[in-house]
């Protein structure tokens, strides 16, 4: 058994695991990511770990800093580990749109919470853009690193280890990979390493029903935390996806419950979009989160 000298070294090394009853009788063999796994329960320890290890190196977050974010939740608990186990100030910009839980772990970390109100607990274009202008605003303060996500291209280097693990636990034999987008940064990440391995592989972006911007839809409120922001995220690149699947909440919400009583995968209900048209494809999704932050939401 390994022992680890920091918290952050425990980031990554997921395991990789075979769907079996959620899937049809005879599709293609599909497997899952269990980024659950992570010290907060998120992929997100992979970006939050490479934004704040790039920002030192480059001389833009030095000791005595405060960092700023706003975030759903998944990256600022992710964030608010980091900086515990780093010694840095947190202050975070989220809202009342997203799961008590969430907030309750980041401020645990040590964070400090400003929370902008949402349209009766909805996730619009709207609130996240309101959220983004309080931690501008926040990050004018001297001695101050905004990591801002969504437009903080170090956040894709933290997922290449990510696909290079998926590479070597299908044996170097992967088909397809299926991620649902917020960012986007953990779709690129990953699927930069997959497609050096595999020029042919497939890649699937998964989004909101109910704000398919990507497909070329109309931005509106869904319940899927952590993705679907309203508009094309910065980092999104379109050239490396082949296909886009919209899946709504209620649909997310559904296989949600199916993985968590058939396949005993106690999940957010992000994975669900991701393994719910996974029966199209032979090869990986993603599931970025464990459900022990998700237990106030209505999955």
């Amino acid at each position: 058994m390994r022992l680890h000298d920091s918290v952050l070294t425990a980031i990554g090394h997921t395991p990789l695991v075979r769907l079996r009853r959620v899937v049809p009788p005879d599709c293609a063999e599909v497997v899952v990511k269990l980024e659950g796994e992570n010290p907060t329960g998120s992929m997100k320890d992979r970006m939050a770990q490479a934004m704040i290890a790039r920002a030192e190196e480059s001389g833009r977050l030095r000791p005595g800093d405060t960092v700023v974010e706003y975030t759903g939740g998944s990256t600022g608990a992710s964030l608010a580990l980091v900086c515990a186990a780093k010694g840095y100030r947190l202050r975070i910009v989220s809202s009342d749109a997203f799961s008590e839980d969430k907030l309750a772990q980041m401020a645990a970390f040590g964070a400090e919470l400003t929370l902008v109100p949402s349209e009766g607990g909805r996730i619009t274009k709207e609130l996240i853009r309101a959220m983004i202008a309080t931690a501008r605003e926040m990050a004018s303060s001297p001695g101050t690193y905004w990591t801002d996500q969504l437009n903080n291209a170090d956040s894709i280097t933290g997922y290449h280890p990510m696909g290079e693990e998926i590479w070597r636990q299908t044996d170097n034999r992967l088909d397809a990979f299926v991620q649902s987008v917020g960012t986007a940064a953990s779709l690129r990440g990953v699927s930069d390493v997959l497609r050096r391995h595999q020029p042919s592989i497939t890649i699937v972006a998964v989004e909101p029903a109910e704000s398919a911007v990507l497909s070329g839809g109309p931005p509106g409120a869904h319940r899927i935390e952590g993705i679907g922001i309203g508009y094309r995220p910065p980092l999104w690149d379109p050239s490396i996806v082949d296909e886009i699947v919209a899946v709504s909440t209620e649909q997310a919400q559904a296989m949600a419950r199916r993985l968590a009583r058939e396949e005993g995968l106690f999940r957010e209900p992000r994975p669900g979009p991701t393994s719910s048209r996974r029966s199209k494809w032979g090869g990986a999704s993603a599931p970025g989160h464990g459900w022990r932050r998700f237990w106030s939401t209505p999955a």
